[in-house]
């Protein structure tokens, strides 16, 4: 009879370490989607509630205000962009209006985890020892941007390059949330005439 007892007791108690000791759970896998750009499956859409993608409205120095922006600060345009849930055909107000090279790059985060992949965007004055010529696809870049958790200080592979106009945005979601404010960046082709 004891015998008996003892091995009920030890079943609970092994359920219970083994569960203690996964190291997965839905939240992390969640928070694991968002800070790497995997934004495709619902289960991360969901997790996006209540995260603030607004930026700090710092400008990179040597960063040049735009001459003949197609958009022009304090003008409002619709997003066509789909960096997040709930950005693509939300209304924009542009903040800041810059002419720079914008680079999508690969990188993987310094807090670990998977590789991202094609991230839109940065821009060259965000790219440590970034001189006068903009870097070439291909090229490996130490990024200075902090846009998302473990970006800043990544070494990242440059995977496109474009001499454009790039703006920091104010928007609300179309999904209901919360305004985003000195959002970076969104590109000319990302933005349409109301």
């Amino acid at each position: 009879m004891k015998q008996t007892y003892k091995k009920l007791l030890l079943f609970p108690a092994l359920a219970l370490a083994l569960t203690a000791c996964s190291d997965s759970s839905p939240e992390k896998d969640d928070m694991e989607d968002m800070e790497h750009g995997n934004m495709e499956d619902s289960s991360s859409e969901n997790s996006m509630e209540g995260m603030d993608h607004s930026g700090s409205g710092e400008i990179p120095k040597g960063l040049a205000e735009a001459e003949k922006p197609t958009y022009e600060v304090g003008s409002t345009a619709v997003l066509q962009a789909n960096h997040m849930e709930g950005m693509k055909g939300a209304e924009a107000t542009i903040v800041g209006a810059f002419d720079t090279t914008v680079y999508t790059i690969s990188y993987t985060p310094t807090t670990g985890g998977e590789r991202v992949e094609n991230h839109e965007w940065v821009i060259h004055e965000e790219l440590k020892d970034a001189g006068k010529e903009p870097f070439e696809p291909g090229a490996e870049v130490i990024v200075e941007a902090d846009h998302t958790e473990g970006m800043k200080g990544a070494t990242a592979e440059i995977d496109s390059a474009e001499q454009t106009t790039v703006y920091m945005i104010d928007y609300t979601p179309t999904n209901g949330g919360e305004k985003v404010t000195n959002h970076k960046w969104v590109t000319d082709s990302e933005l349409t005439a109301e």
